[in-house]
């Protein structure tokens, strides 16, 4: 018995032969383009129509989102900046109160987009949050360079960002 296999090329690069397809739309592809998920292999196109399942944000979340972590982020730097007068235990609180404010500042914004997602909105809260901390930095250096009120706002910024960037997304750090 001869079996009547014709070859397979990548269908987005036509000169590399190949033998996967793509579970989904059943394109032929190749190694470089094949997409390893949980189910089998599938071709970019068809995680790219998948993942826009998961963005939900409306064009109001942008500007509530970014507004609101502006806010909540501004009055964060205002209490690390008050905190910043304890001394040395102010580290200690910076170092637990800065993630805490993180998670404070995403469910806040999360309230305000009803839950929206995307990755740009994720992007536009956080920026939101970043600037929201430019005021006071500003304040320490231009009324008497405050060395230790800008290295406390630079912490909070470096322990909040990612904290507020975890929960947005979900990502669960334990199970």
């Amino acid at each position: 018995m001869t079996e009547n296999v014709s070859t397979l090329y990548c269908y987005n690069h036509p000169t590399v032969e190949t033998l996967l397809r793509c579970k989904r739309c059943d394109n032929p592809i190749c190694v470089k383009c094949a997409v390893k998920t949980p189910t089998g292999y599938q071709c970019p196109d068809c995680v790219k129509k998948h993942q826009k399942i998961f963005d939900t944000a409306t064009a109001i979340d942008y500007p509530m989102g970014f507004i609101t972590a502006l806010v909540l982020s501004g009055l964060a730097s205002f209490l690390v900046s008050l905190v910043g007068g304890f001394g040395f235990f102010a580290w200690f609180a910076i170092l637990f109160g800065a993630p805490s404010a993180g998670a404070i500042i995403a469910e806040g914004c999360r309230r305000v987009t009803q839950r929206h997602r995307s990755k740009e909105l994720f992007r536009v809260i956080l920026t939101g949050a970043v600037i929201g901390a430019v005021p006071m930095i500003g304040f320490n250096v231009l009324f008497g360079f405050n060395l230790f009120g800008v290295l406390f706002q630079a912490a909070y910024l470096v322990l909040a960002i990612p904290a507020l960037y975890t929960r947005l997304s979900g990502i669960q750090l334990f199970r």
